[in-house]
């Protein structure tokens, strides 16, 4: 409980970049215990970095956050903006913050949501980091919440897949996320048996794969290849969606999954379709697990805030939730070492 030395702070809580099963858990363990333990109060920032901008929030107290726990997505929107991108971004965020009586921010995202992070606190801002991302790519965490979600969804759409191409004897490309590292591709095709599975970290020999495909059909089974959305053949960039950037310079990424479908065609002359999960794997419920780990992470956040100890986040390694600098998590994106490919590949074509 506050004890009568300790100050109450009105805490922003936001959520940036894509969406993913399991924020509302945290923004549920966050308000719950930060209201009833150290009695502080809270307001939510709509749409991301989008919030704090604008002077966008809605109030967010114990019963904003009931019933939450299992659903999808997050009661107080995201976006992919960039207030670096923006002029006096940064001032603009400070006055809003101020004006709304508001002492520190804790700010729940991936890769892009932690960096301005990291910058805002080191420009004088109060914040705490929850790292989110189904990719399971930030550093410095063992696992982000959303992830197990994903993989499980993937793996159900690949159970499902098994069946309609042993019917009709053909070749399934499933297209996953994964934009520079392949954890749900490795995660998902191991769990689901597929028999080819490709990953941003090395980049693969299309005859090789045609090679592993005719293989599988010597064997009077029908083969699916999992391929995460980014990446690549050996002499050939990343097939994209189209030439835009978003506000942290990333490309819109989609088209390997149909490419490498017709490539498969065209060389092994077996008939060869393609299932893009897309935003299917970031819907829907999280799971159990998802929802203990989000959970477990935004109580040891409010914690954080509580203690002030700015400019951290909160992360899981082996089965303990600690406490790392924010810069850490977004140092270097965390990638499927070659060794764990490596396991995989005792499958492929068999």
């Amino acid at each position: 409980m506050l004890q009568e030395d300790e100050q109450i702070m009105r805490i922003g809580v936001l959520t940036g970049g894509g969406d993913c099963p399991g924020l509302n858990a945290v923004i549920r363990a966050v308000v719950r215990k930060g209201v009833a333990t150290y009695g502080h109060e809270f307001v939510g920032f709509q749409d991301g970095w989008k919030g704090p901008l604008e002077g966008l929030s809605r109030p967010l107290g114990i019963a904003e956050v009931r019933g939450i726990l299992p659903r999808g997505g997050t009661i107080l929107g995201s976006s992919r903006t960039n207030p670096f991108k923006i002029e006096n971004g940064v001032e603009r965020i400070k006055e809003n913050l101020a004006a709304q009586g508001v002492d520190a921010l804790i700010a729940i995202g991936g890769e892009d949501t932690l960096g301005v992070a990291t910058k805002l606190h080191e420009l004088g801002v109060n914040v705490i980091g929850v790292p989110k991302t189904i990719d399971n790519d930030l550093g410095a965490t063992d696992y982000t919440f959303g992830f197990d979600t994903a993989v499980n969804i993937a793996m159900e759409a690949i159970d499902r897949l098994h069946t309609t191409a042993e019917s009709h004897h053909r070749t399934l490309v499933v297209e996953v996320m994964g934009r520079h590292a392949g954890w749900i591709a490795l995660h998902a095709g191991l769990a689901g048996g597929a028999n080819v599975i490709l990953l941003p970290e090395r980049q693969f020999d299309v005859d090789q794969v045609a090679g592993y495909v005719e293989k599988r059909f010597q064997h009077q089974y029908a083969p699916i290849v999992v391929v995460a959305e980014g990446a690549q053949p050996l002499d050939g960039q990343m097939v994209l969606h189209n030439q835009e950037l978003d506000s942290f310079g990333h490309v819109r990424l989609g088209g390997i999954g149909q490419w490498l479908a017709e490539q498969l065609e065209a060389k092994t002359g077996k008939e060869a379709r393609t299932v893009v999960l897309g935003h299917i794997q970031r819907g829907g419920t999280p799971t159990a697990f998802d929802r203990v780990l989000a959970t477990r992470l935004g109580l040891q956040a409010i914690d954080a805030a509580h203690e002030g100890d700015w400019g951290k986040m909160v992360a899981m390694q082996s089965t303990d939730i600690v406490r790392v600098p924010l810069a850490d998590a977004t140092a270097e994106l965390k990638t499927v070492p070659l060794e764990r490919y490596a396991e995989a590949e005792v499958f492929f074509g068999s």
